[in-house]
């Protein structure tokens, strides 16, 4: 869901999977920086923090088109995954990684000069998106 959703949004805005800027239209850049950070060389990069319990998870987005984009210090995961368990996204190798994944979202926080807001996308179904999708975990 969240790998769609970049490719999406950074369609939108005009970025490329490298990350560079390759609309037509002045409106791709006027909010981009809602979304994205701007690197050296002109280069987009998202405010997104990537989590999943199963490696191969995050390694599929990172081979996929726009898996160069990303920042590879934002991708936080597991070693065993959830295997569609609830409890286990919740209350055990979910929480395990709670702690880096609120690290890794203050560093992004860190960097913004106004931030207003998360925007949090995650499956509904399986252990990881369900479990430790939810929200009590970034409230405390």
């Amino acid at each position: 869901i969240g790998s769609k959703f970049w490719e999406v949004i950074s369609d939108e805005h005009g970025i490329d999977p490298t990350g560079l800027y390759s609309g037509d239209q002045d409106l791709q850049l006027e909010r981009i920086n809602v979304y994205f950070n701007e690197a050296q060389g002109a280069h987009y990069v998202p405010r997104a923090v990537l989590v999943d319990l199963e490696p191969g998870t995050m390694d599929s987005i990172r081979s996929g088109p726009y898996g160069k984009i990303f920042r590879p210090d934002n991708f936080v995961f597991g070693q065993s995954g959830a295997g569609n368990i609830w409890a286990k996204g919740h209350y055990t190798e979910g929480a395990e990684l709670v702690e880096e994944v609120v690290d890794v979202i203050r560093k992004e926080a860190e960097n913004c000069d106004c931030l207003q807001g998360f925007q949090l996308t995650h499956s509904l179904g399986g252990g990881t998106g369900s479990g430790n999708g939810h929200p009590h975990h970034l409230q405390s």
